[in-house]
């Protein structure tokens, strides 16, 4: 198979390693001296600031690759990376589009492996509350900084022999922003590179911001080699029965072995993002999160931004793109997955920053029907990753049935023949599509901005087909932690998880909390105690509420519009436009603007409130806090719960 240095004719090695051996101690146990043979095929080693070197270098020994890229993040790097793939069989253009590309993993390698997630600490209490006795906890693995070490210790040494060890240098948010961080990340993939440069700001500018010799966050990547064995796949190499995903938010740093797909290899994303992010976020007193941004401008040109937390594949990017279907609404995107919140010191505001440059979306569902915008930005610039091809030299998935042209035969992403008839689904339920977020037409113009956009409401939801009314509004803030802490939803096809079970799903956060729980929750309430603070008002919503034959209750999609516009009326102070009920505020009869709707809505079933059910619900809520938080419960959080309880009664 060829490595990156049969594509460098021109790119001369500019040095080599063996004349910088290290003289440093490596982090690992593992100690290699070696260095002869190792070249530098792209960039400069003398470049890099003292702290980048001491990681590259300390890595180079431990992981023993036959070559180093350092990345710059060009046009030509990127051309040339992606010949490599091609030829790899790694990736397969799509002539339909422009620049497109399709990627079909290992059938193992699917998923993210949250069994296999952990966190690395020096007290199981810093990651995990201390259980009811003989429950597992549900929301982390915590994992001690002694095995951390063995486990890279069984994995590492070596496992980039004859490979290229590639440097990515990215800033998560835009580069220079103070609500932006640095990171580093290495990897033997070329995809990770290429995917990389999609959905952070990475290279050059960012080696630039790092020249400073400043901290930054690192991030090792190896798809691994497996024991006596040989790839199943040559073309995605991956080592899927010893994955492994490791945090230590003391020292910032995620390792992350075995595993060559989405949120295991792109550590950026979820393992940055929010799992080391939000271990930062608390030392330094702001919020990583697990949600949307939007932008949302009235009729009368008033503009207000909101984010929204919800699980995997429950229509975060869909609201994202929200394509109003009342007039005179005008909707933005900030962001699709993450918001990185910092109190603003002059307007007292959480200001909300995106800090991914791409989308790293769920394919299946997504159509011109369900989310046109989403269709005008992934065509072009796009790295597809186990959907379906066709004929025609495109991608398919379930529910692009419409779009799809007459005589065009498709090939599953197992690589057979495939027809509907079939009974089984074309695209794997998690296929991605990594696309650009500047390519998104309704890009909010802030969405760049240095000190982020001001946020004047939250949203918590998921998937809940019973019981659940379309929206309401907590009391309070310490009530809208409380809706945050007691989310659940059906399982999603993002994690390892089968069978449509309702999750425990605290804050959209369950598998990337960074510390213990209980810890996150007084964090969230503290908020309510700083001087001058303007918070934001808290929300409930559920689209997916259905009637006794399985229909579901509300449209969706662009005519969520029409929830949010009653939500942006709340917080404008809008008094009559809402009643009271034992679980929060619900809208007044008439408050929802249904003007233009083409099916008729039964009002009276969309927020309707069993009393058996809620019964049911408060006391799974009271069961999960208990066996999952114990101790670590902090005292407004329960003294919530035992409100709800008392108000339930009454229904």
């Amino acid at each position: 198979m060829p490595e990156f240095s049969e594509f460098c004719d021109d790119y001369a090695p500019s040095s080599d390693l063996s004349s910088v051996v290290k003289r440093v101690k490596v982090q690992s146990p593992i100690f290699y001296n070696n260095l002869r043979g190792v070249s530098i095929v792209h960039g400069h080693i003398d470049s890099l600031s003292p702290k980048l070197r001491e990681f590259v270098e300390s890595n180079v020994e431990l992981c023993r690759p036959s070559h180093v890229h350092i990345c710059d993040g060009s046009e030509a790097e990127n051309t040339k990376l992606t010949r490599l793939m091609v030829s790899q069989g790694t990736l397969r253009p799509l002539p339909k589009y422009k620049n497109c590309w399709l990627a079909l993993t290992n059938p193992k390698d699917v998923a993210r492996v949250e069994s296999r997630t952990f966190m690395c600490t020096r007290n199981r209490s810093e990651t995990v509350s201390k259980t009811r006795a003989g429950a597992a906890s549900k929301l982390g693995n915590w994992m001690s900084l002694e095995d951390m070490q063995l486990a890279i210790k069984e994995r590492f040494p070596g496992c980039m022999e004859g490979h290229t060890m590639y440097v990515i240098p990215f800033s998560m948010g835009p580069v220079g922003s103070p609500l932006s961080k640095l990171g580093v990340e290495i990897t033997d993939s070329p995809y990770v590179v290429a995917s990389m440069r999609i959905m952070t700001r990475m290279g050059s500018q960012v080696l630039k911001a790092l020249a400073t010799n400043c901290d930054f966050v690192k991030a090792l990547h190896a798809l691994g080699r497996p024991l006596g064995k040989t790839h199943e796949n040559p073309s995605w190499p991956c080592d899927p029965e010893r994955t492994i995903i490791m945090h230590n938010p003391e020292a910032n740093e995620i390792v992350s072995y075995g595993s060559g797909y989405g949120g295991n290899s792109l550590l950026g994303k979820k393992c940055f993002a929010l799992r080391i992010g939000s271990c930062i976020a608390k030392k330094e007193g702001w919020l990583a999160e697990h949600m949307l941004i939007l932008g949302i401008t009235n009729p009368q040109g008033v503009k207000r931004y909101i984010v929204a937390a919800f699980p995997s594949a429950c229509g975060k990017t869909n609201l994202a793109m929200l394509q109003s279907s009342l007039p005179g609404y005008k909707v933005e995107c900030v962001g699709d997955d993450i918001a990185w919140m910092k109190v603003h010191p002059r307007t007292g505001k959480l200001h909300a920053i995106n800090p991914e440059n791409g989308f790293f979306g769920v394919a299946p569902g997504t159509s011109t029907e369900t989310n046109p915008n989403a269709m005008k930005t992934v065509f072009s610039n796009t790295v597809f990753t186990n959907v379906a091809s066709t004929s025609d030299g495109g991608v398919f998935w379930e529910g692009m049935e419409k779009e799809l042209p007459p005589g065009v035969s498709i090939t599953d992403w197992h690589g057979k023949a495939w027809n509907k008839s079939m009974g089984t689904t074309a695209a794997h339920p998690n296929s991605r599509f990594c696309s650009p977020a500047n390519q998104c037409p309704i890009m909010d113009p802030a969405w760049e901005a240095s000190e982020g956009v001001p946020i004047d409401a939250i949203l918590f939801g998921g998937r809940r087909p019973a019981g659940v009314p379309l929206v309401y509004e907590a009391f309070d803030w310490d009530h809208g932690v409380f809706l945050g802490a007691s989310m659940r939803s059906e399982a999603t096809a993002a994690a390892e998880f089968k069978g449509k079970m309702i999750m425990h799903d605290p804050f959209a956060m369950r598998p990337f909390f960074g510390y213990n729980f209980g810890h996150y929750l007084q964090h969230w309430l503290s908020f309510k105690d700083r001087p001058n603070i303007q918070l934001p008002k808290i929300f409930h919503v559920n689209w997916f509420r259905k009637n006794d034959q399985g229909k579901f209750l509300w449209p969706g999609f662009g005519d969520n519009i029409r929830v949010l516009d009653w939500v942006l009326r709340r917080v404008e102070g809008d008094s009559e436009s809402a009643v009271k009920t034992p679980i929060g505020y619900v809208p007044a009869p008439g408050a929802l603007n249904l003007e233009g709707l083409q099916e008729n809505i039964d009002l009276q079933q969309l927020f309707h409130l069993p009393k058996d059910f809620w019964t049911q619900e408060v006391e799974e809520i009271g069961r999960y806090f208990e066996e999952q938080v114990g101790e670590d419960l902090p005292k407004p959080v329960a003294a919530q719960l035992e409100a709800l309880k008392a108000r339930v009664t009454s229904l």
